[in-house]
Protein backbone atom coordinates (compact mmCIF):
# COMPACT_ATOMS: atom_id res chain seq x y z
CA UNK A 1 0.00 0.00 0.00
CA UNK A 2 1.42 3.36 -1.04
CA UNK A 3 -0.08 6.21 1.00
CA UNK A 4 0.10 9.81 -0.12
CA UNK A 5 0.24 12.78 2.28
CA UNK A 6 -3.49 13.39 1.92
CA UNK A 7 -4.21 9.77 2.83
CA UNK A 8 -2.26 10.23 6.07
CA UNK A 9 -4.18 13.42 6.84
CA UNK A 10 -7.43 11.56 6.21
CA UNK A 11 -6.40 8.70 8.49
CA UNK A 12 -5.50 11.18 11.23
CA UNK A 13 -8.91 12.82 10.73
CA UNK A 14 -10.70 9.51 10.99
CA UNK A 15 -8.80 8.69 14.19
CA UNK A 16 -9.70 12.12 15.65
CA UNK A 17 -13.42 11.56 15.00
CA UNK A 18 -13.30 8.05 16.45
CA UNK A 19 -11.33 9.25 19.47
CA UNK A 20 -13.88 12.01 20.10
CA UNK A 21 -16.71 9.47 19.96
CA UNK A 22 -14.87 7.01 22.21
CA UNK A 23 -14.15 9.71 24.80
CA UNK A 24 -17.78 10.84 24.65
CA UNK A 25 -19.06 7.29 25.19
CA UNK A 26 -16.56 6.72 28.01
CA UNK A 27 -17.79 9.85 29.77
CA UNK A 28 -14.39 11.54 29.43
CA UNK A 29 -15.71 14.38 27.25
CA UNK A 30 -19.03 16.18 27.22
CA UNK A 31 -20.83 16.45 23.91
CA UNK A 32 -20.99 20.22 24.22
CA UNK A 33 -17.34 20.67 25.23
CA UNK A 34 -14.97 22.69 23.11
CA UNK A 35 -12.45 19.81 23.00
CA UNK A 36 -15.07 17.42 21.63
CA UNK A 37 -16.14 19.89 18.97
CA UNK A 38 -12.53 20.65 17.97
CA UNK A 39 -11.69 16.95 17.61
CA UNK A 40 -14.69 16.57 15.32
CA UNK A 41 -13.84 19.70 13.34
CA UNK A 42 -10.21 18.72 12.74
CA UNK A 43 -11.21 15.15 12.06
CA UNK A 44 -13.78 16.09 9.43
CA UNK A 45 -11.37 18.58 7.87
CA UNK A 46 -8.75 15.84 7.65
CA UNK A 47 -11.16 13.51 5.88
CA UNK A 48 -12.05 16.34 3.48
CA UNK A 49 -8.35 16.79 2.69
CA UNK A 50 -8.08 13.08 1.92
CA UNK A 51 -10.58 13.58 -0.90
CA UNK A 52 -7.84 15.44 -2.77
CA UNK A 53 -6.63 12.05 -4.00
CA UNK A 54 -9.96 10.52 -4.91
CA UNK A 55 -13.12 12.62 -4.76
CA UNK A 56 -16.29 11.04 -3.41
CA UNK A 57 -19.39 13.25 -3.38
CA UNK A 58 -21.13 11.36 -0.56
CA UNK A 59 -18.13 11.60 1.75
CA UNK A 60 -17.61 15.24 0.79
CA UNK A 61 -21.19 16.15 1.72
CA UNK A 62 -21.06 14.16 4.97
CA UNK A 63 -17.78 15.73 6.10
CA UNK A 64 -18.83 19.21 5.02
CA UNK A 65 -21.95 18.83 7.18
CA UNK A 66 -19.75 17.50 10.02
CA UNK A 67 -17.53 20.60 9.75
CA UNK A 68 -20.55 22.91 9.77
CA UNK A 69 -22.15 21.23 12.79
CA UNK A 70 -18.80 21.28 14.61
CA UNK A 71 -18.40 25.01 13.91
CA UNK A 72 -21.90 25.58 15.27
CA UNK A 73 -21.02 23.58 18.39
CA UNK A 74 -17.79 25.56 18.83
CA UNK A 75 -19.70 28.84 18.56
CA UNK A 76 -22.19 27.62 21.19
CA UNK A 77 -19.39 26.49 23.51
CA UNK A 78 -17.57 29.81 23.21
CA UNK A 79 -20.79 31.77 23.73
CA UNK A 80 -21.60 29.72 26.85
CA UNK A 81 -18.11 30.34 28.23
CA UNK A 82 -18.45 34.05 27.59
CA UNK A 83 -21.85 34.13 29.28
CA UNK A 84 -20.55 32.24 32.33
CA UNK A 85 -17.55 34.60 32.58
CA UNK A 86 -19.88 37.63 32.37
CA UNK A 87 -21.96 36.35 35.27
CA UNK A 88 -18.97 35.48 37.47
Amino acid sequence: MNLEWYDLVGLAGTLAILLAFLLLQAGRLAGDSLRYQLLNLFGAAGVLVSLWGSFNLSVFLLELAWVMVSLYGIARSLRARRDRAGRG
